[in-house]
C-alpha cells in the first residue's frame, strides 16, 4: 500500500486543496500567502503612486484622470481576455466559442452588469479626486468605511446576518475614522501650507460617496456570481465592456474639450502607466485572495497597507504629519478590520464526551 497520490485531489468551488497531503497543504499555503502579498502590493502601491501622480509637478499638462480609468478597463479587459484563453487551453476556436456563448449569445445576463459597472466607473474617478486632494495615509483610514456600506447592503440585498463582533467593529470603524478626521493644530498648519479647507472637504466627500459605491456595486457583483455559473473572468470582460462604454462616455462629457486639444493621452509617463496597471489589476487581485485566503488574513494585509501607506506617506512624499488623535483613530481602524473578519469559536457539541 502506497500514500494516496496527490493527482486525486479535487479543487471544489474554488477552494484551496485540502491539507490532507503535505504537498497540498504547501502549495495552499503558498498562494494564500502570496495572493496576500500581491494584495498588500498593489493596494499600498495604487494609493502612493495615484497620488505621486496627482502632486507631481512637472511640464506640460497632467494626465486626465477620466482618461486613466478608460485606459484602466482597457488593460482589466486585455487581461482578463488572456485569462480565459489560459484557461481554454490556448485553443483559438474555444476561446471564440465561449465569446460567443457567454457574451454574446446572452445579452440579458451581459446587460445586468451595467448597474455595478456604471458604479464602478464613479467610483474609480473619485478616487482620483480624492486622492488630488487628500494624502495617502487619511485616504487609507477613512476609505476602509467600505467595509461599513458593504456590510448594510449585504442586509439589505442578500439577507445576511451579522453577528455580534461584526456590529461591534462597524462602531469601532466610525468612531476610529471621525478621529482621524478630527480637526487638530498640527493639521490646521499643516493644511495650511499644502491644502485649503475646500479642497479637503472635496477630497472626503469623495471618499465618502466612493465608499458607498463600492459596498452596492461589490453586493450587487455578489449577488450576479451567484445566480450564475459563469467564470468570474468572464463576468470581469462583461464589467469592462460597460466600463469602457461609461469611461469613455464620461471623459468626452467632462474632459471633451482638452481631449480635442491634446488627445486622451496628455500628460501620460511611466507613472502615469503605473497607476492604469495597478488600477486594472486590483479587481483580479481581490479575487484571487478571495478565492486562497480568509477575512483574518485580508484584514492582516489591510491593515500592513494602511501602516505602509502612512510610513511612505510621511517619510518620503512629506505630505503627512500624524498626530496622536489621527493615531489613535489609526488603532481603532485597523482594530476593527481584523474584528470583522474575527469568528468565535463553535459551542462544544453537548452529545460528546
Amino acid at each position: 500500500m502506497g500514500i494516496e497520490p496527490c493527482s486525486k485531489w479535487r479543487v471544489i468551488d474554488g477552494s484551496p486543496p485540502k491539507p490532507s497531503c503535505p504537498m497540498a497543504a504547501t502549495v495552499s499555503s503558498r498562494l494564500k500567502y502570496l495572493s496576500l502579498g500581491v494584495l498588500v502590493f498593489q493596494t499600498t502601491s495604487l494609493v502612493l503612486v495615484m497620488r505621486y501622480s496627482r502632486t507631481l509637478q512637472a511640464e506640460g499638462p497632467r494626465y486626465l484622470a477620466s482618461s486613466a480609468v478608460v485606459a484602466a478597463e482597457l488593460t482589466k479587459i486585455f487581461i482578463c481576455l488572456m485569462l480565459v484563453f489560459r484557461d481554454h487551453s490556448y485553443s483559438v476556436r474555444a476561446f471564440n466559442s465561449v465569446l460567443r456563448q457567454e457574451i454574446a449569445h446572452k445579452p440579458l445576463e451581459t446587460l445586468k452588469l451595467a448597474i455595478p459597472s456604471g458604479v464602478y466607473t464613479l467610483q474609480n474617478n473619485l478616487l482620483y479626486v480624492a486622492l488630488s486632494n487628500l494624502d495617502a495615509a487619511t485616504y487609507q483610514l477613512t476609505y476602509q468605511l467600505k467595509i461599513l456600506t458593504t456590510a448594510l447592503f449585504s442586509v439589505l440585498m442578500l439577507g445576511r446576518r451579522l453577528g455580534i463582533y461584526q456590529w461591534l467593529s462597524l462602531i469601532i470603524l466610525m468612531a476610529g475614522v471621525a478621529l482621524v478626521q478630527w480637526p487638530s493644530e498640527s493639521s490646521v498648519v499643516a493644511e495650511k501650507a499644502s491644502v485649503s479647507a475646500g479642497s479637503q472637504f472635496a477630497g472626503v466627500t469623495a471618499v465618502l460617496v466612493a465608499c458607498c459605491s463600492s459596498g452596492f456595486a461589490g453586493v450587487y457583483f455578489e449577488k450576479i456570481l451567484k445566480e450564475s455559473k459563469q467564470s468570474v473572468w468572464i463576468r470581469n470582460i462583461q464589467l469592462g465592456i460597460f466600463g469602457l462604454f461609461f469611461g469613455f462616455f464620461g471623459m468626452l462629457s467632462f474632459d471633451g474639450d482638452k481631449v480635442m486639444e491634446s488627445g486622451m493621452f496628455q500628460g501620460y509617463n511611466a507613472v502615469t502607466c503605473a497607476v492604469v496597471t495597478l488600477q486594472a489589476l486590483g479587481g483580479l487581485v481581490i479575487a484571487a485572495v478571495i478565492k486562497y485566503a480568509d477575512n483574518i488574513l485580508k484584514g492582516f494585509a489591510t491593515s500592513l497597507s494602511i501602516i505602509l501607506s502612512a510610513f511612505i506617506s510621511y517619510f518620503f512624499l512629506q505630505d503627512f504629519e500624524p498626530t496622536s488623535i489621527f493615531f489613535l483613530g489609526a488603532v481603532l481602524v485597523i482594530a476593527a478590520t481584523f474584528l470583522y473578519g474575527y469568528k468565535g469559536k463553535p459551542a462544544p457539541n453537548p452529545s460528546r464526551a
